[in-house]
Order: structure tokens, then sequence, then C-alpha cells
């Protein structure tokens, strides 16, 4: 029974120093990339749409591709065309 504990230890000794090797050197890695360890920079949001939805069918799109009509917006001439959906 002592044998097997001892070896029980030595495993679990070396699959947790194992396991800490390899997550330190992808740490290592990972500061490479982004250069010297900051995080990345937030995302630019100034060339940013506003999401308008469409009345008849509830798809999101970017205000720029919205078909407008009546003071409404819709997806495209068709979905205007029916109106507003009344489920």
């Amino acid at each position: 029974m002592g044998k097997i504990l001892f070896w029980f230890v030595v495993i679990l000794a070396v699959l947790i120093t194992a396991r800490l090797l390899a997550r330190s050197g992808s740490g290592s890695q990972q500061a490479g990339r982004s250069g010297k360890g900051r995080p990345p920079a937030p995302a630019d949001m100034s060339d940013a749409e506003s999401m308008v939805r469409c009345a008849h069918c509830g798809i999101h799109m970017p205000r720029s591709e919205a078909y407008l009509s009546d003071g409404r917006t819709w997806c495209g001439q068709e979905h205007a065309r029916l109106g507003v959906r009344t489920d």
C-alpha cells in the first residue's frame, strides 16, 4: 500500500509541475505578442453606426442599410409594402 501511495504522489507532483510550466510558458508568449504585457487597446467606436429594427420581421441592421418609409424602418421594400406584422 505504501508503494502505491508513493507513486500516486510522484505522478501527481509531475502533473502539477508540468501544468505550471505550461501555464508560465504560454503567459510569456502572450505577453510578447501584445507588447510588454499591456492589455489590448479598446476598439475604436468612432465609426460605429446605430442599429435599427425592421418593423415587419424584427431583424436589426445598420441605419445606412435600412429602408425608411412612413417614419418606420424596414429591411427592404418588400417588407415596407407588407407593413407591420401583427403576430
